[in-house]
């Protein structure tokens, strides 16, 4: 008979940089959400002179913006939840991480000729998302 503790029994380490008893997952899900929503309304409200700023077309900020909004407000419903869907929260790493690729490829294919303000503001979200993104899976690679 093995003496060593099941996966059932044993716990995640803490992680050093959150404090003790901090759920991963949801405050990930949490921050994302309100990180998210806080853009989307900026590029909605602000469609023209971000547009200005990053020499891209206000329509294209007003949609993003649009779908920032709806994404934020599906992503807060999970982090309210005390134990978000496994399927849901998956969907949600694989758009934030869709969300990084595009943001990548828009740079590297020069899409709607972004300025200099424009490529760091994109690059910056890809960084932002993507540790976003990471998160995200590593809390849920944390839950039993």
């Amino acid at each position: 008979m093995s003496t060593a503790p099941t996966a059932s029994t044993t716990r995640p380490r803490p992680l050093p940089f959150l404090p003790a008893g901090t759920d991963l997952l949801r405050l990930a899900l949490g921050v994302d959400a309100v990180v998210t929503g806080a853009n989307g309304v900026a590029y909605l409200a602000l469609a023209g002179p971000l547009g200005d700023l990053f020499h891209l077309p206000a329509g294209g900020l007003r949609a993003a913006g649009a779908f920032l909004i709806v994404f934020a407000l599906g992503v807060g419903a999970l982090a309210r939840q005390a134990a978000p869907p496994r399927a849901a929260v998956r969907v949600v790493v694989l758009l934030n991480a869709l969300w990084v690729v595009e943001s990548l490829v828009l740079l590297a294919a020069g899409w709607g000729s972004p300025g200099t303000v424009g490529e760091v503001w994109i690059a910056l979200q890809a960084v932002v998302v993507g540790a976003f993104a990471g998160l995200q899976a590593l809390g849920l690679r944390r839950r039993p």
